[in-house]
């Protein structure tokens, strides 16, 4: 362990003298109040060094000390459910210790010591088990099983091992490794936070993450341990957004990071999150979601570390073969946590005050998504799907922050506020959003959807950017301008604006469409288009095909109940044949 001295105080960094023995991102205590602290520089002796709490009456002289440990986070039962700080304080616990406010350098485990879980073996002595290697399994909530696996880097012969009822610092099983060495698994395992966790293998993102939200899953897909980004301005909708993905998104477990932001908005998710019922289960949300809540008043350097906290306890439930989803918000005040670390340690600024790194750290941290074969003998499959939320000062994303973020995702939804006080949600504008994920999906969706559904999606898509260009021409010399044909065009793209990609997030079923009923809406409104267009040359009336009545059924057929798809389906078909006929032989009497 290396002992020094305080030298300097500036904010959250500390520099300390006599520091020659340690090692960059080495945990410190600093002063005789045990302030947690990181070292992110060396010159010579001197360490320069981020501290997680407020350094307000710290001055020179006073005493540091490594640990010689990296910060690292405490994986085992007992992550479900539980509201951490940014470098894993459970927040819940401490309250109970030192009241509503958070005291300094107070020391409580991330995992409960004295909480009891029952163990239930599903190795056997004698058997040869490798880094990744479930060995047992613990009920952790009601519908997730926690699997207890051999730290990365373990591998032997199992010695003993024993079903039962345990802490997470008991010793439930020993391996004898090839040298004879003896290791004991405990139900807990330390990584630290800035090494991304091992896996085998990287899979190609070829399987939508479907979220049941109609503007994503069918215009702007996520693949399965894909990244994405969203931002917005302020109202524009991000954390609706992010709420309706953890609630319907198709994952396993929910790492719900609130980073830097206001603390109004997180004791909003920490109170709506345990009432929203997950649809899946019909339990807590909760039951399966890990919350990690740094707000905006609590210490800088620990918005830092918030992200990688919440990146390794997510990448722990993808090494047991879940579908993770973590929901980062925001990453912009990360980047103005960086910011603001490299203006102390003096560093030549990048654009707009941000560090030249601003880019590789935002990189290292997307790039731990993925879709993966873990570790252990049994090649299981897990992904880890990243959505990061972007606060760009008023709303501009040609801002440095937005702009790196755009270099490393590939799908991007744009909030726009003006979609939002026109109050079409989820606001997400499709001129501007994008997914790179589509083609490499292609196979998937024509082999589990149907045969023509990237058609029809090219097609929805060319009907909204034609909007676009024709609603330009309207300003300028009015509608009487536009064919027929055109004026169609408009009326499709309405449909699809207005009834398609506008969803009710509180309406028990319009909240959630699967893919079958996402298909078949855009069946109907291109069918309309076609038939109407189509009618146009055999005579028959605009303005009646306009103002057909069952138009009103086709906008209505996303609050259809999922068993009755196809009977209203068929039904609605029917009669727009039979109405547009209705108005062709009209148009020749």
């Amino acid at each position: 362990m290396s002992t020094g001295v305080i030298k300097k105080v500036a904010g959250p960094l500390v520099i300390a003298e006599g520091m020659r023995e340690c090692n960059m991102f080495d945990v410190v205590h600093v002063s005789k109040m045990n302030l947690v602290g990181e070292v992110i520089e060396m010159h010579g002796d001197l360490a320069s060094i981020q501290v997680y709490e407020e350094t307000s009456g710290l001055g020179p002289g006073e005493p540091v000390v490594s640990t010689g440990n990296q910060l690292s986070v405490e994986l085992g039962p007992g992550l479900i459910e539980s509201i951490y700080d940014g470098i894993q304080r459970p927040l819940d616990d401490i309250m109970k210790v030192s009241g509503n406010n958070l005291s300094r350098g107070i020391s409580v485990p991330a995992l409960k010591r004295d909480k009891i879980w029952q163990f239930k073996a599903t190795a056997k002595v004698g058997d040869r088990v490798q880094g990744g290697d479930t060995i047992g399994t613990v009920q952790e909530t009601e519908i997730v099983l926690h699997k207890i696996m051999v730290p990365a880097g373990v591998s032997g012969i199992i010695k003993d091992i024993q079903s039962g009822e345990f802490t997470v610092t008991d010793t439930v099983a020993t391996v004898e490794d090839e040298n004879g060495n003896t290791h004991e698994l405990t139900l807990m395992q330390k990584w630290p936070v800035r090494i991304g966790r091992p896996y085998k293998q990287k899979l190609s993102p070829d399987m939508p993450l479907i979220t049941g939200q109609r503007v994503i899953d069918t215009l702007f897909p996520i693949a399965k341990g894909g990244v994405a980004s969203v931002p917005g301005p302020f109202g524009s909708g991000k954390t609706v957004v992010q709420h309706q993905l953890a609630k319907w998104a198709e994952a396993d477990i929910v790492v719900y990071i609130g980073c830097g932001e206001r603390g109004n908005e997180m004791t909003d998710v920490l109170n709506e999150f345990p009432e929203l019922i997950d649809p899946k289960t019909g339990h807590s949300l909760m039951e399966r979601t890990v919350l990690i809540a740094n707000t905006s008043d609590m210490p800088v350097a620990a918005r830092e570390a918030s992200i990688y906290t919440g990146i390794t306890i997510a990448e722990y439930f993808r090494d047991m073969g879940y579908s993770v989803a973590l929901m980062a918000d925001s990453t912009s005040r990360w980047a103005e946590a960086l910011r603001e670390m490299s203006g102390r340690l003096e560093e030549m600024p990048g654009e707009e005050g941000y560090p030249a790194y601003l880019g590789s750290r935002l990189a290292q941290f997307y790039e731990r998504a993925g879709r993966v074969i873990t570790l252990g003998s049994k090649d299981q499959e897990g992904s880890l799907s990243v959505i990061g939320a972007v606060s760009p000062p008023g709303g501009d994303i040609s801002e440095p922050v937005s702009q790196a973020t755009l270099r490393i995702v590939k799908v991007f939804w744009g909030l726009d506020a003006g979609l939002a006080y026109k109050r079409h949600f989820p606001a997400v504008n499709w001129l501007t959003s994008y997914s790179l994920y589509v083609d490499t999906m292609a196979n998937w969706y024509k082999e589990n959807v149907a045969d023509d559904w990237m058609d029809l999606r090219a097609r929805v898509m060319h009907l909204l950017q034609e909007e676009s260009e024709l609603e330009e021409i309207v300003k300028l010399v009015g509608m009487d301008a536009l064919s027929k044909t055109d004026r169609l065009k408009l009326e499709a793209a309405r449909s699809i604006r207005e009834d398609f990609l506008h969803q009710n997030a509180f309406h028990e079923t319009d909240t959630y469409s699967t893919l079958k009923k996402q298909y078949r809406m855009m069946e109907l409104v291109l069918a309309y288009f076609d038939k109407t267009t189509a009618a146009l040359d055999k005579g028959a009336n605009l303005d009646a095909m306009i103002n057909m009545p069952i138009r009103e059924r086709i906008g209505r057929f996303k609050y259809v109940k999922e068993d009755e798809i196809d009977k209203n389906f068929g039904d609605i078909l029917y009669n727009l044949d039979v109405d547009i006929d209705d108005i062709i032989k009209k148009g020749d009497e």
